[in-house]
């Protein structure tokens, strides 16, 4: 038990934190039912999580190094515990945001570690081992999350989404103080303060201007301020970077055509793959009537797809260049989402089928192959800035994905049903896409039920399929960019080179075969 005690301990709580990202997605329904939540707060318990995942990531590695990775692995995972608490007993959805939040500060801390940990606890053989099975824990996480979060949510309540949580991470703190050793980064690490706030500061503004873009119109002063307050924070944090004595992120990085395709790819991969699923399964539940576990496992052809394309593409495809795996694989996303762009008021659940397929192959090619590409860009003094900056820039592109598409959906099915002479269209639409079919169609005389549904189905569908098609887009345009911009080795060619796994242990680096997103 001793030796794989810190093996266990560390993916306990990588299961938990990137199952987070999912499980959720099939509770929203209720979610919204219970809390009375609007789209937008919808939207923000997706993204919250996912913001704090990508705004703090670099500077909770380098806090780590400074104060030592137990000791922030532990006190991650207990704030992690006790938001997950606080979230099940939200009363409202803005203590529910709100709690979502400090959950994804908690889950940062976490994530940010569980690599360092197990380099750290592990040597050789047994590292190879370890790393092998922290990525099959990852994968799972991304195929249970919408079959647990539907079991949950319909055997007891979508609050037990949260509860689970408790029971796993005070295992995880037990063990990691029993049988995980302290350990620290070099003698001259430092806390990237400055750098850490401004980015969290682009992320954040970045997001709600977006997400408040529907309601108060893009042209509005309130969205182009934050627009433009979203600007400055990324200016302040190109200026911080430069001027600090230890980065967080060396944006000379960025100078590197092929590192800049790969972080292209990484963005595309999430938001292209994942980021209009949680309206997916708005549609699965609240206008096709399906069950949570239902929904939740319409959902499954995407993983399992994405696990057997791992597998065997580690093995068809080893030593093809990077640019070709990536590139390949985003192509495969961006025709996995124009090919589920194919609804109208009378589809079923059935036509998404073909197009998770293909969207999941994509992903169990892309995942394995774009750190390692990202980490052949630079030299192995930054390979853990570089794994780090892959999970920042994955995290950046679901967050901002489903705010994205969010809009998009919802400015669709305004268009159509100001067509089909709905009242109302621009609250209908948000109400739609909140999850309120029900609740819409209970206002509606009977006489005229039918028609109405026939018009606000149409209009989900509608919408899906423009967020479908926006994703697909930026899928195949990725695709190209790394097809274009990245000229690496092939793996089997760095794999001879000394330092090509992370060297600075603070910043987690290598993904999952099917990791979530």
């Amino acid at each position: 038990m001793r030796k794989w005690g810190p093996l266990v301990a560390v993916c306990l709580g990588t299961f938990m934190l990137l199952i987070d990202v999912t499980i959720v997605i099939v509770a929203l329904p209720d979610i919204a039912d219970t809390l009375d939540a609007s789209l937008s707060q919808l939207q923000w318990v997706i993204d919250v999580y996912a913001l704090a995942l990508a705004a703090l990531l670099l500077g909770a590695g380098s806090a780590a190094d400074v104060i030592g990775r137990r000791k922030v692995y532990v006190a991650g995972t207990a704030l992690f515990a006790v938001a997950s608490l606080a979230c099940g007993l939200a009363p409202n959805a803005g203590a529910l945001v709100a709690m979502r939040a400090v959950q994804g500060v908690g889950a940062t801390a976490m994530f940010a570690t569980t690599l360092s940990l197990l380099g750290a606890a592990y040597q050789g053989r047994d590292r190879s081992v370890a790393l092998g099975v922290w990525g099959a824990v990852s994968g799972a996480a991304a195929a249970l999350g919408p079959v647990l979060g539907g079991l949950l949510t319909q055997g007891l309540s979508w609050r037990w989404v949260f509860f689970v949580n408790l029971p796993v991470s005070a295992a995880a703190v037990w063990l990691t103080l029993r049988v995980v050793r302290e350990s620290r980064g070099g003698a001259g690490a430092r806390i990237d303060w400055a750098g850490t706030a401004a980015f969290a500061a682009f992320a954040g503004t970045a997001t709600y201007a977006v997400i408040r873009a529907d309601t108060v119109g893009w042209g509005s002063g309130r969205t182009l301020g934050t627009l433009a307050a979203s600007a400055v924070a990324l200016a302040l944090f190109v200026v911080a970077e430069r001027r600090a004595g230890h980065p967080m992120l060396d944006l000379r990085l960025f100078g590197n055509r092929s590192f800049l395709g790969v972080m292209v790819g990484t963005v595309a991969l999430n938001s292209a793959a994942f980021g209009f699923l949680p309206y997916t399964s708005l549609w699965l539940q609240t206008v096709l009537g399906m069950s949570p576990v239902r929904g939740g496992l319409v959902l499954i052809p995407l993983a399992v797809a994405a696990f057997l394309a791992a597998g065997l593409g580690g093995r068809l495809l080893h030593g093809a260049p990077h640019r070709w795996v990536v590139g390949g694989g985003l192509l495969l996303i961006g025709a996995g989402a124009l090919a589920q762009a194919v609804l109208d008021a009378d589809s079923g659940w059935a036509s998404l089928t073909a197009g998770l397929v293909l969207a999941g192959l994509g992903v169990g090619l892309v995942n394995p192959a774009v750190a390692s590409a990202a980490l052949a860009c630079v030299p192995p003094r930054q390979a853990g800035m570089a794994g780090g900056a892959v999970n920042t820039m994955r995290q950046l592109g679901y967050a901002l994905g489903v705010a994205v598409f969010g809009t998009l959906l919802t400015n669709r099915m305004q268009n159509s049903l100001t067509v089909d002479g709905i009242q109302d269209p621009h609250t209908t639409a948000r109400v739609l896409a909140g999850g309120g079919a029900r609740e819409l169609l209970a206002r509606i005389p009977a006489a005229q039920r039918d028609t109405v549904d026939h018009a606000l189905r149409a209009a989900f569908a509608s919408g899906l399929n423009t967020a479908a098609v926006a994703a697909g887009t930026a899928g195949l345009l990725a695709g190209v960019a790394v097809l274009v911009l990245v000229r690496t080795k092939a793996p089997e060619q760095q794999s001879e080179q000394p330092g090509s796994l992370p060297q600075q242990p603070g910043h987690a680096s290598v993904e999952s075969p099917a990791a979530a997103p």
